[in-house]
């Protein structure tokens, strides 16, 4: 496969260390792809859920991923999340082409672009952590429930569900969540002179203009790899939101002979 080149990849939510993780799918896409820098907007690796006993080969063939294209030459930006907030005592670091930070600027064709992981905006976050934990613990049975249904739908000839979007979409005050995040994020990228605004968090794949009587701003989010396996490509000047299609890898060799090593068949994710 020809590798596409791109400018900067942004990718979030990723969970690495969890049961919903779409590790396989995600090295597919790294493999696949020539990128100059990769911005990990947030919770690329889950922390909070870690557990000793859980880290597949495919979870560590990411991290050996992200590796090979330093060696190559990308730069990789981690901006810290909250599933990952250990890492904003050391935000500052450097080691060669990896950056850690809480935030990051960057200015491409003039425009100012301003990119952070989001949960700042999460009131639970800043008061009651314990229960956004609890919800992650919950949230992770939910993934794992779902695998389960869609194999069964899948064996039946049926298409897959993903009954946490189904939840999201049912959830008035789920919905009003997303979009209170969205509209306080685009009015405080306005009120700084930010031209775009890139968030994680709420794993909702969005690019969407706004603007009020200060100004206009481009709001997007690249989405998460639990659920929608998507990422924001930047290149040529402009913006892409990319989403995963298993049919551009099923005659991948190389990933499928690893696959089959580790007695698990190519392109297949069920969230």
């Amino acid at each position: 496969m020809k590798k596409r080149p791109l400018d900067i990849v942004v990718l979030s939510d990723v969970h690495l260390g969890t049961v919903g993780c779409h590790a396989l799918e995600l090295v597919q896409y790294l493999n696949s792809i020539d990128p100059k820098i990769i911005i990990l907007n947030g919770d690329f690796i889950d922390v909070w859920n870690f557990r000793k006993y859980y880290w597949p080969e495919a979870h560590m063939m990411v991290l050996r991923t992200m590796l090979t294209l330093m060696t190559n030459g990308t730069d990789i930006y981690y901006i810290t999340g909250n599933h990952d907030e250990v890492l904003r005592k050391i935000s500052s670091l450097q080691l060669g082409p990896l950056f850690i930070r809480d935030k990051l600027v960057l200015e491409l064709n003039g425009e100012k672009v301003w990119i952070f992981h989001g949960d700042v905006f999460d009131i639970t976050m800043k008061h009651s952590k314990w229960i956004a934990k609890l919800g992650g613990k919950g949230y992770e049975l939910l993934i794992l429930l779902n695998r389960v249904i869609n194999r069964i739908l899948i064996k039946m000839g049926r298409g897959r569900i993903s009954l946490s979007k189904k939840i999201k979409d049912s959830v008035k005050k789920a919905v009003r969540f997303i979009d209170d995040f969205e509209t306080t994020a685009m009015e405080l990228a306005i009120d700084q002179g930010y031209d775009y605004v890139i968030c994680g968090h709420i794993h909702q794949p969005k690019i969407r203009g706004y603007e009020n009587h200060k100004g206009s701003v481009i709001y997007m989010n690249s989405g998460d790899w639990v659920e929608n396996l998507t990422a924001l490509e930047y290149c040529d000047g402009e913006w892409n939101m990319y989403k995963y299609r298993e049919e551009e890898f099923i005659n991948n060799e190389r990933i499928e002979k690893i696959l089959r090593t580790n007695g698990i068949k190519a392109g297949v994710y069920s969230s």
